[in-house]
């Protein structure tokens, strides 16, 4: 999934459930992605963390949340 498929994805996750905060709507982004893209987006966490491992599913919330507000700009 590129970077601007998972702003989408967010986005759309956002109007569904607009009483969530950011990381609620992340974690559900990654629930929706299942274990492959969990996988992927938690080793471009560590990836981008220079770590080597992490507990997969936080790790791929926290990359989510890192590409939508990168993404996002200066606010």
């Amino acid at each position: 999934m590129t970077d601007e498929e998972l702003v989408v994805e967010f986005a759309l996750a956002r109007l569904d459930h607009p009483g969530l905060e950011l990381d609620e709507i992340a974690a559900l982004v990654v629930r929706r992605m299942g274990t492959e893209g969990m996988l992927e987006f938690a080793s471009r966490n560590l990836a981008a963390r220079d770590e080597l491992r992490a507990a997969a599913f936080p790790a791929a919330v926290e990359q989510v949340m890192r590409v939508v507000l990168t993404l996002r700009g200066p606010d």
